[in-house]
């Protein structure tokens, strides 16, 4: 490795342009442009077909783009045919613009007009690069030259759309911009917009690129504001930024860039792309909806926008893509399951609040994502809180808290040993085979308890095998008086010293209770627990009873 083959490829803006620093986030949405279709595609390996472009297309309508690039229609037949096919059939909203893309070269120009002939609103998007590199090493040309070639192309747009059916609106790009001397670029778009003459009924769109990455995000977002206080006929000018994501800076870039003036952007679903890949619309749109902003965009069915796609591109969506990864809520740790679970309780518990859970940027079902699916996961490094709201969120079991730690430890057994992450599904199978009667030795035939003054008098028909034994015991209250006739039955003791209870689902006779029960062994001083569900709670607490017990003697 060289670095010294490596220097400073980019040009600052001339003079202070930072009064985008002085802001602290970006206070509403930009107009958005999809390039799936354009530069999404063109980087696939495999390009979309006709009918995968046509599904690709109606999702985005879905989400609500109102400008989208279909693509490069004089550069393949596909992109021609698709673009009639579009118009043709009427497929376009009456709000939605498609955007096509050209070179700056008079029979691509034709073409592109030819493709959009009968379109109720398309922007004719033409460029040319600018940048130092290429003016020296591609084309071979001066300032002057390099220049002309984006005037003459500016001319030819605007004849040929008086001489084509349709309503067009044009778009310039000085490709390369980030490579481009700033105040070379701004006269480039200055002079294309003399040609173009915005005006109120003729907004021209300049477009900055960020064809390659070259510099940080500040020194992007100083261009941006030069660039905007400094262009002609600026009220009239929608002011967009296309950035690619060489540095991994995309979504830093346009975010800093909308606040130093830039109006619009363009980019794509999960940032799709040459190289790296453009800016990710769908994090940029997220960070907006996270900070209390409308996006303009809808996002509310995440899993469907992934599904579709994968689907049609064939590309994936990496787990922790923020907002859309399959893992980006997850969170398996102990400290921050037990952290999420307590802040879900408090936002519970208060009533309709903002949403400040800890480590969890966004509510997840806001984009049909699950608590109990997508934010506690269960693996070996989980701790009890995590575990018991999986618990609780999916199947209503309220564990006591002593009950949950002895949990979780054999959760974690059990993941680590099998070395896998334990679905809830998993969690509930592991809880009912360990705390649940299956196959008692001891089981109670019936039970008469009644009230004695101070004391509660119970009468337990037990059966071992096929003997069966009557014990009559009393106690403080029922399940003491129960526990006494178990005790007394078995000659075994222990000490009961947890006892919870609580409805899981239904009202009045039909609701369900759950109780958990932990007695502590004389000898051991150890915990045992067992649980119990039933229509009638005191049979609940017996069976729960009963379970513990079970689970003592089983080490004895």
């Amino acid at each position: 490795m060289n670095n010294k083959k490596y220097g400073i490829g980019y040009f600052p803006a001339p003079g202070t342009y930072t009064k985008w620093v002085e802001k602290d986030h970006v206070e509403k949405a930009p107009v958005w442009c999809s390039v799936d279709m354009r530069d999404g595609n063109q980087s696939l390996v495999i390009p979309m077909s006709l009918e995968e472009k046509l599904e690709f297309f109606r999702l985005l309508l879905e989400v609500g783009f109102k400008e989208i690039e279909v693509g490069f229609p004089a550069a393949s037949e596909t992109e021609y045919d698709f673009l009639r096919a579009l118009i043709d059939q009427n497929m376009i909203p009456d709000d939605v613009s498609v955007q096509v893309l050209t070179q700056c070269r008079e029979h691509i120009i034709r073409k592109t007009f030819e493709a959009c002939r009968g379109a109720k609103h398309a922007i004719i998007h033409f460029y040319n690069s600018v940048s130092v590199a290429q003016r020296e090493q591609v084309f071979k040309k001066t300032k002057e030259e390099i220049k002309e070639i984006a005037i003459e192309g500016a001319k030819l747009v605007k004849r040929l759309s008086k001489e084509y059916e349709g309503n067009f609106r044009f778009e310039y790009s000085p490709e390369s911009f980030t490579g481009t001397e700033p105040e070379y670029a701004l006269e480039v778009c200055n002079a294309v917009l003399d040609v173009l003459q915005p005006s109120e009924d003729n907004n021209v769109i300049i477009n900055l690129p960020v064809t390659v990455e070259m510099s940080m995000p500040h020194v992007y977002a100083s261009q941006v504001e030069y660039m905007s206080e400094n262009l002609k006929y600026r009220e009239y000018v929608t002011l967009s930024v296309h950035p690619h994501n060489d540095r991994g800076t995309g979504v830093a870039d346009t975010e800093l860039a909308l606040l130093a003036g830039a109006d619009r952007v363009e980019g794509t679903l999960f940032g799709n792309g040459e190289r790296t890949g453009n800016v990710d619309i769908i994090t940029l749109a997220m960070n907006l909806y996270s900070h209390g902003v409308d996006p303009k965009l809808n996002f509310s069915n995440m899993p469907h926008l992934v599904e579709v796609y994968e689907k049609c591109t064939r590309m994936q969506v990496y787990e922790r893509s923020p907002y859309a990864g399959a893992l980006v809520f997850a969170a398996f740790s102990g400290s921050h399951q037990d952290a999420i679970a307590k802040g879900m309780k408090y936002r519970e518990e208060k009533g309709d609040l903002r949403w400040t859970v800890p480590y969890i940027p966004i509510d997840p079902q806001d984009i049909s994502r699950t608590y109990d699916a997508d934010v506690i996961r269960v693996n070996s490094q989980s701790g009890k809180g995590g575990i018991a709201y999986v618990l609780e969120q999916t199947y209503g079991y309220i564990l006591p808290p002593k009950m949950r730690e002895d949990f979780s430890y054999l959760c974690k057994s059990i993941s680590d040993h099998e070395h896998k992450e334990l679905k809830a599904a998993d969690v509930l199978e592991i809880f009912k085979d360990n705390y649940f009667i299956h196959h008692s030795p001891i089981t109670i035939v019936s039970m008469d308890v009644s009230r004695k003054g101070d004391f509660v008098e119970a009468e337990i028909l037990f059966r071992q095998g096929n003997e069966e034994t009557m014990v009559c015991t009393r106690g403080n209250g029922s399940l003491n008086a129960i526990s006494n006739a178990l005790m007394a039955y078995t000659g075994k003791s222990y000490d009961l010293q947890v006892y919870t209870e609580h409805s899981m689902q239904g009202k009045g006779s039909e609701s369900v209770a759950a109780a958990y029960i932990g007695i502590m062994d004389d000898k051991k001083k150890k915990l045992f627990w067992g649980v119990g569900t039933h229509t009638d709670i005191l049979h609940a607490g017996a069976d729960a009873l009963l379970c513990a017990f079970n689970n003592m003697n089983k080490e004895m």
